[in-house]
């Protein structure tokens, strides 16, 4: 089994395995393309991050931007990410539609073993010592609003219609049309018709929700 197949499969994985690392290289090259470009060179960046993720709708990230694989990302329509986004993709990441991401948002998929020993180096089948980790899919549903500096860990998937508070850390899975806020992160309450914005006339001001 190649050892991106052990990742996609919840295993131990090498990464420094020469072909990850070649992954990892050609992605982390161009993640300092696309941050070397000027904000209204929307052409260049698109064609970028299309070359770096697995699948992409539409959208646009502010910049700048770190992809780990990139490849193993998945995002749909109309996505928005803030300053300083950074995804360590080692398993599949699925980002849904009309989901925003506030400025220094992380997400990471990769494991690593709790003993000190085992994080230095385990053996192989063949009796080869190496470093291994194994990583976790995290799946964010749509209509997603993540605050900055929003962590969130392996494993965890976000259900649809979420808000996540600045700075939390997301270590457990969130039912949808939840906010949910703190480290680690908690559902604070159920988000319902009474968060509209047409109850708070004082910042809705001459605007209007639409009906």
């Amino acid at each position: 089994m190649r050892e991106e197949e052990k990742i996609m499969a919840g295993i131990l994985f090498c990464p420094g395995d020469p072909e990850l690392r070649a992954i990892k290289l050609r992605t982390h090259n161009l993640n300092v393309d696309y941050n070397a470009t000027y904000e209204d060179e929307t052409e260049k960046r698109n064609a970028i991050i299309r070359e770096i993720l697995g699948s992409f709708g539409s959208g646009f990230f502010q910049g700048p931007i770190y992809f780990h694989y990139g490849k193993h990302t998945h995002i749909g329509e109309r996505f928005f990410g803030n300053f300083n986004l950074t995804i360590q993709d080692d398993a599949t990441v699925t980002i849904g539609d009309d989901c925003n991401f506030g400025p220094g948002v992380t997400i990471v998929t990769p494991v690593h073993p709790m003993l000190p020993d085992e994080r230095n180096f385990m053996l192989d089948a063949q009796g080869n010592k190496k470093r291994f980790c194994y990583a976790k899919p995290v799946t964010i549903g749509n209509r997603c609003w993540f605050g900055a500096n929003v962590t969130v860990c392996p494993g965890v998937t976000i259900g649809d219609g979420c808000v996540i508070g600045a700075g939390a850390v997301v270590t457990r899975d969130i039912p949808p049309m939840s906010f949910a806020a703190g480290n680690p992160c908690r559902v604070i309450r159920e988000i319902t018709e009474q968060d509209s914005m047409k109850y708070k006339p004082e910042i809705l001001a001459d605007n209007r929700v639409i009906e």
